[in-house]
């Protein structure tokens, strides 16, 4: 069975759990191949958001790169992955992308998804977004990326942060084209789904 290769690259932007989440449900699928980036600052925001060390983190992956790596396997278009998620993507990273700029390995995993049309999600945390960040995005999106801000949906009454992150799992699952049995999906506005949420 061929697997699917999937590249998650976490940058310096708050939301770390989101990429954790991210990969825990990848790894859970046999037919998924995990190739992962934390850059630096990926890493102390680990420390500073969650019980976790990058290298528990980076175990939930099948191949980890150093962000710094630029000789890997992925930096090239002729290594076939495909998809590329950055989750949680920075600003600064988008900026990058969106502007050409291949100056880590993580930048250049999303020109090698452009460049080769394939799919590149990217997952923006930040708040307020000015002009520059729309524009930047804006973009990309023109570019063909996707883009999915973890912005939570109520309709399922989230009670905890776990309900919450699985719900933008659920909508990174999909994204990728993915079969999972994540988060709860709006059925319409009708008792009977009213009553599943209680």
């Amino acid at each position: 069975m061929t697997k699917k290769r999937i590249l998650v690259a976490m940058t310096g932007a708050s939301g770390s759990l989101y990429g954790v989440r991210l990969l825990q449900a990848l790894q859970a699928m046999p037919d998924v191949e995990v190739h992962g980036i934390l850059s630096h600052w990926a890493k102390e925001n680990l420390r500073l958001e969650t019980q976790l060390t990058p290298e528990e983190v980076g175990c939930l992956c099948d191949v980890l790169y150093d962000e710094n790596e630029q000789s890997a396997a992925v930096a090239s278009g002729s290594y076939p992955i495909d998809a590329t998620v950055i989750v949680p993507a920075s600003m600064k990273t988008c900026a990058a992308i969106a502007c050409g700029i291949a100056d880590n390995l993580i930048t250049r995993t999303a020109d090698v998804a452009l460049k080769e049309q394939r799919p590149l999600i990217l997952v923006p945390r930040e708040t307020p977004l000015s002009t520059i960040h729309l524009e930047n995005l804006t973009k990309l999106s023109r570019l063909g990326a996707r883009i999915l801000p973890p912005m939570p949906a109520f309709y399922n009454q989230p009670r905890s942060i776990e309900d919450l992150l699985e719900h933008q799992t659920m909508k990174l699952l999909d994204a990728l084209h993915l079969t999972h049995q994540l988060g709860q999906r709006w059925l319409g506005a009708t008792d009977s789904f009213q009553n599943q949420l209680r």
